[in-house]
């Protein structure tokens, strides 16, 4: 039989030996009869030292009772095929010691005799590398499940703070220069970089270096020719300080509507008042040239909804549209209303939103792909959604790439 398989010995030998993984053919009655350099040293034997050796000698014990049947099987129904099928396969070499292995099954037929070439893969770099990453995934996991307690923890201390902070700011705005305030703004918001950085991660790295770098600059430019600078700086100051406090909203609104504590304070309330509001703090962050149009002289109504949270939904949508649209461009703030609902609408000329990004805009944590280098944390939009939906109102979109963006915002009347 032996001589049978070796007619053309030379030929065999040089495929067998070109090849880097182990080669080991056997014959029906599972006799090894031939294996490659590869696969004498995967299996820590020396040359012709497997030839006519049983092929459980390369299997471990414990899978000798069930391997015979198996291999009989293969025979009576062969085709080349991997081994295992989902299962983890070990060899074991000539000291006893046991590796994982890959292992490909291909019959052939040669005068009337049948034999069985496997192709062995050594693949313990390959577990060992796999076991490590799940090790990092659980180890990754509990960080994540820290830095969420940590999350929580810091935003229920920033709600008890939160009204001493606000009564504070505007004392001092009141009492102190334009200079003196800045300068104490960037005080807190360093204050708070210091309490709450690993609650914000690097989207409060950035603004807080923009502000310290500017508060640094006015403090060198004390000449009465410098006022241009200054205002320069202020300017800076006062934008990331608008985008921080934004962000500080956006969390705490999370927290308050994931926490069950998503209870609405209704009111009655200006509608122009709230709309020049609005306009006013989004005047801060404008872009060279960009402009906010929107109605001066509405008429003055009466409205009875939560006044805070429809001044956050607004102030999102027009922060999106000042952030993602470019200088010199308009950005419109319409309002209508009837008897029945109030519908608000914010139109801007900016990089639109992809169509295949679309269906997820409003998903908490997604960013389109054309956004991902902008500042955000893409929970905005989320927040504005749930929050309507939960007022009895809804909002929707049209967007095209490149050309700009509507949202609209619908809102029942209500009475008190």
């Amino acid at each position: 039989m032996k001589n049978k398989f070796f007619k053309n010995k030379n030929v065999f030998n040089i495929l067998f030996e070109a090849a880097s993984e182990g080669i080991i053919v056997v014959d029906a009655g599972q006799r090894i009869i031939a294996c490659n350099k590869a696969a004498e040293a995967m299996f820590g034997y020396g040359h012709g030292e497997l030839e006519a050796k049983p092929l459980n000698i390369l299997i471990p014990p414990k899978y000798h009772a069930n391997h015979g049947q198996h291999f009989n099987e293969f025979m009576d129904h062969s085709a080349s095929r991997q081994m295992g099928h989902g299962r983890d396969l070990y060899g074991i070499k000539k000291d006893g010691t046991r590796f994982p292995v890959e292992a490909g099954l291909n019959p052939f037929e040669i005068e009337g005799e049948r034999y069985v070439m496997s192709l062995v893969i050594d693949i313990s770099v390959r577990k060992e590398t796999q076991r490590q990453i799940r090790e990092l995934n659980s180890h990754l996991e509990d960080k994540i499940r820290i830095r969420t307690n940590e999350l929580q923890e810091s935003v229920e201390e920033l709600k008890k703070l939160n009204k001493n902070l606000e009564s504070e700011i505007k004392r001092r705005k009141a009492a102190e220069k334009r200079i003196k305030s800045a300068l104490q703004k960037e005080k807190e918001l360093n204050e708070l970089k210091t309490k709450f950085l690993s609650l914000v991660s690097h989207e409060f790295k950035t603004p807080l270096s923009g502000i310290l770098t500017s508060a640094t600059l006015i403090e060198k430019y004390k000449l009465e020719d410098h006022q241009e600078k200054r205002e320069k700086h202020l300017g800076t100051i006062r934008n990331k300080v608008h985008y921080l406090n934004n962000i500080l909203n956006d969390f705490l609104s999370i927290e308050r509507l994931e926490s069950g504590n998503g209870q609405y304070k209704y009111s009655n309330f200006s509608l122009k008042r709230m709309i020049n509001e609005v306009v006013y703090n989004a005047n801060v962050t404008l872009k060279n040239g960009q402009e906010i149009q929107y109605p001066r002289e509405i008429e003055d109504m009466m409205l009875y909804q939560d006044e805070k949270i429809l001044e956050l939904i607004l102030s999102n949508l027009l922060s999106n549209s000042i952030k993602y649209s470019p200088e010199d461009t308009t950005i419109k703030f319409d309002v209508d209303v009837d008897d029945r609902r109030i519908v608000f609408e914010v139109q801007d000329q900016g990089m639109g939103i992809p169509e295949k990004d679309q269906k997820h805009i409003f998903e908490r944590y997604f960013r389109a792909e054309n956004a991902v280098l902008n500042q955000g944390t893409g929970i905005g939009l989320n927040i504005s959604k749930t929050h309507l939906e939960n007022l009895g109102g809804n909002i929707s979109f049209t967007s095209e790439e490149n050309k700009g963006t509507k949202f609209r915002v619908e809102l029942p009347i209500l009475t008190p």
